[in-house]
């Protein structure tokens, strides 16, 4: 699992040949302990040396489906192995960590035919379909589904990826102090955005509360038992955590403030602490980009928080369009479309999807608090 700890060991292999800064500027990718690069480096050497093949886990079902191995670039985009400036491996930076380039397969993008089913697939199926690789990183299946032209994007779920999409990569000093990072998108697009913990630390105090509260039940039990105090929710000491609960009220501890005693005023301070992360990142992508944002469009599962929804447009002072829900798989099913020649551009997959789901809107000056 990527939150396991023995990634630090590939974090302390591969920094102590080369600094944050060059392995930012080179990739474009902010600096985060379970990157594959660190993963891979974790590994003992006698691994690496005996492998094969590198499939990424959507690039692994591809090749169960077809018999075929190929990368494909989102997902492939946020190992830091790539060079920011062709898209391409960074053959230099594979060959300083010893690791072989040909264990890696010929990169695909998003909406690329592989063909069609193995024969072995088709038998156990009974039938023959064709295979459309879709931009396999999650978030980049919902970003093809954002329906906000020019506005920040939230995807929010276990993680919140909070950023924009743009045709441009941005690698400064600035967006590199802010952990900004440049995932690749569909079409050569780029996902400039922060992670951003999310709803994991929710989704721990529910699991340690053994399921007793349902995700509506803690929403409610947070709008009647307010509890101003802000966490860090990007501290990695609620990454994986013992006992999440405890990590929140010990953190309130340390840092003077009220310590949340009931479910109600734990699930609040986490509400509230990632309202307030949301506004301080777009604050950092604002400077970095030189440019106000009037709208934010959250996607997602996690737009389902009406709490948290009101949270964003309260603390960001934006307009905030929701939806919609099933972003991921919505993307994925836009790039098969733009495959079939079905839509003929992402602008009116968008605009079909925008006419296809419920939609709601919080904040703004010309929509009061909430409609």
């Amino acid at each position: 699992a990527y939150r396991d700890i023995r990634n630090e060991k590939g974090c302390h292999v591969v920094l102590d040949k080369i600094s944050q800064e060059e392995l930012y500027q080179r990739t474009g990718i902010q600096f985060q302990k379970f990157n594959t690069i660190f993963q891979l480096k974790s590994h003992e050497e006698n691994v690496l040396n005996n492998t094969k093949d590198y499939l990424m886990v959507p690039d692994f079902f591809h090749y169960l489906l077809t018999g075929k191995k190929v990368n494909e670039y989102t997902n492939l985009s946020t190992t830091q192995l790539l060079n920011i400036k062709d898209n391409q491996l960074d053959e230099e930076l594979l060959e300083q960590f010893n690791i072989n380039k040909d264990i890696f397969q010929d990169i695909v993008m998003p909406s690329t035919s592989i063909g069609y089913l193995s024969e072995d697939m088709q038998k156990i199926l009974g039938c023959n379909i064709e295979v459309v690789v879709p931009a396999t990183h999650d978030t980049g299946s919902a970003y093809m589904a954002a329906i906000e032209t020019d506005s920040i994007i939230i995807s929010s779920g276990t993680w919140s990826l909070l950023g924009i999409e743009t045709k441009t990569p941005i690698v400064s000093e600035l967006s590199m102090k802010a952990n900004f990072t440049n995932e690749g998108g569909y079409d050569y697009r780029y996902r400039f955005l922060k992670n951003i913990m999310g709803l994991w630390i929710i989704q721990e105090v529910a699991r340690e509360l053994n399921g007793q509260y349902s995700f509506a039940e803690l929403v409610n039990q947070a709008r009647t038992n307010p509890c101003l105090s802000v966490i860090d929710v990007n501290d990695e000491r609620f990454l994986k955590p013992q006992n999440m609960i405890q990590e929140i009220k010990d953190y309130c501890l340390e840092n003077e403030l009220e310590v949340p005693e009931t479910v109600g005023e734990i699930a609040y301070v986490v509400y509230h602490s990632l309202a307030c992360c949301y506004r301080d990142a777009i604050e950092e992508l604002e400077q970095i980009t030189n440019k106000q944002y009037k709208v934010i469009n959250i996607i997602g599962g996690g737009c389902q928080n009406e709490l948290l929804n009101e949270m964003i447009a309260s603390q960001c002072d934006k307009k905030v369009v929701v939806g919609p829900i099933e972003a991921t798989a919505i993307g994925n099913i836009t790039a098969q479309l733009l495959q079939q020649g079905v839509v003929k551009d992402i602008n009116q997959a968008r605009t079909m999807i925008k006419q296809s789901f419920d939609i709601k809107i919080y904040g703004g000056k010309e929509n009061g608090s909430k409609i």
